[in-house]
């Protein structure tokens, strides 16, 4: 039910005025206010950060601060050019973009609501009473213009304007938070796709030395001082190294069609240059400070949100008040279609009009309850945001230690494995040994290279996925 109660030309403008006045301060929607969510000023797996313990309240920062080419720290000239590509034909992109645009159309239809509508109309018919044409016909035209201004007494398309702007900036981010993603997932699958290579280039390699060393075995048992057994060892570490490499190589292939549909290219049209070659990691600094997260997109994403939805709840408590429309229409209507423009035809309307809804069933109230329901949830998906974010960090802050110092145990434990079986091999040449220890030896050898190959991609991981918590960037923020 509605009421609508019409003024005479006389009070129209006074009470309209009047109550412009009064209720121009009564926007329904509550004070907006960050999440009171707190971050260390450094991290729990850093020295540095130990010894500070000081807390502040997080600050998201919008996405544009974000290095544009964080990847260039590794150096690789191939990578960079993939990125490239990436960022101009990658699907995912193009989606993000095109929600970003929609939401800044959603900006401007809230923002037309403030302003007044105007509108124009023209007819014309020709109606008819009684039994007969001739005595019960008449036509009518009209032509006319109409303006309706409903004013924001109480806040609801200035709100609506709010939600709209921050979900529009909230889409921003997450086309940031997408770019950001891609580009660590193709950084990430690139040196997977050359640890790949990498492994395929080693066992081809050993193939060759335990293809020798089969041969070697076999001239030694036509010379009678190795046993059929040991030429089978040989041939059973040949094949199976055999099958090792067809695994790797089917692993790279696989890695690189990835790799093309992150480009956005079908595999069929995409092929890159195998270098077995890895890129050294980036350092990481000795400490990080945790202000770097501000910067993150997803971070600025939820907090958008937030405010969003803080604007919504005045969106439905703006609902319980009456809305207050100036309307006014003019033009002409008449009878005969040359005479519709005289002064006689002249019609014209202005007054104000108060609607309000005084019964509905509660959905008012559930629209309110609602829109503080959903400014809960997406608060508490901010602050889970902010608490993961800070987990990814330390995650991989851990593995990028643990690794770099498990590289350099590796490089020495393989430079051990090859001292080791240079020895053995040449027992095994002189008759003091069996094969059985050079078998033994070559698998500690090659099992310890393809060991430090993955360590180095797994450091690399780390550091990227690192790279990719603190949006590319190890500077601290500049001071506000």
């Amino acid at each position: 039910m509605t009421i609508s109660p019409t003024f005479s030309r006389r009070t129209a403008w006074p009470v309209a005025l009047a109550s412009g006045l009064w209720l121009a301060g009564c926007a329904q929607t509550p004070p907006y206010e960050r999440p009171g969510m707190d971050i260390p000023a450094a991290y729990k797996e850093q020295a540095a950060a130990q010894a500070q313990g000081i807390w502040r309240p997080a600050q998201p920062q919008a996405a544009p601060t974000l290095p544009p080419t964080w990847w260039t720290v590794y150096g690789d000239a191939v990578l960079d050019r993939l990125q490239q590509q990436a960022d101009a034909n990658s699907p995912t992109l193009a989606q993000s973009a095109a929600r970003l645009r929609a939401a800044q159309a959603a900006v401007a239809s809230s923002g037309a609501a403030a302003l007044p509508t105007v509108g124009a109309n023209a007819s014309s018919s020709r109606a008819r009473s009684g039994t007969q044409l001739s005595d019960g016909s008449s036509t009518s035209h009209s032509l006319g213009l109409s303006a309706s201004w409903e004013l924001d007494l109480w806040g609801r398309v200035s709100a609506g304007v709010s939600a709209a702007q921050a979900s529009a900036q909230a889409s921003a981010d997450d086309l940031a938070a997408a770019r950001l993603s891609l580009q660590a997932a193709v950084a990430q699958t690139y040196f997977s796709l050359r640890t790949a290579e990498a492994q395929a280039t080693l066992l081809a390699e050993t193939l060759k030395a335990y293809n020798k060393s089969w041969e070697l075995t076999r001239n030694r048992q036509a010379a009678g001082v190795a046993s059929s057994a040991d030429v089978a060892q040989a041939e059973v570490q040949y094949k199976t190294t055999q099958v090792q490499l067809l695994e790797a190589q089917t692993t790279r292939s696989q890695l690189e069609h990835a790799l093309a549909a992150l480009l956005g290219q079908a595999p069929a049209a995409f092929a890159l240059e195998a270098t077995a070659a890895l890129p050294a990691p980036a350092d990481v600094p000795q400490a990080l400070p945790s202000d770097l997260l501000q910067r993150r997109p997803d971070i600025a994403a939820a907090e958008r949100r937030v405010a969003a939805a803080n604007a919504q709840i005045g969106v439905a408590r703006a609902a319980y008040f009456p809305a207050l429309t100036l309307s006014a229409a003019g033009g002409y209507r008449g009878s005969p279609l040359s005479d519709l423009f005289s002064a006689p035809n002249l019609f014209w309307s202005l007054g104000p009009a108060l609607a309000a809804s005084i019964f509905d069933g509660g959905a008012r109230s559930a629209a309110v309850e609602t829109a503080r329901a959903n400014h809960a949830q997406v608060t508490a998906a901010y602050r889970q945001t902010v608490l993961t974010a800070l987990q990814e960090v330390e995650d991989n802050l851990t593995a990028a230690a643990a690794l770099a110092q498990e590289e350099q145990l590796q490089r020495e434990a393989t430079a051990a494995a090859q001292r080791a079986l240079d020895v053995v091999e040449n027992q095994y040449r002189a008759g003091t040994v069996g094969y059985l220890n050079v078998l033994s030896a070559q698998t500690t050898v090659l099992s310890s290279q393809r060991s430090l190959i993955d360590v180095k991609s797994r450091r690399l991981s780390a550091v990227n996925a690192l790279l990719k918590n603190v949006a590319g960037r190890w500077e601290a923020l500049p001071p506000a």
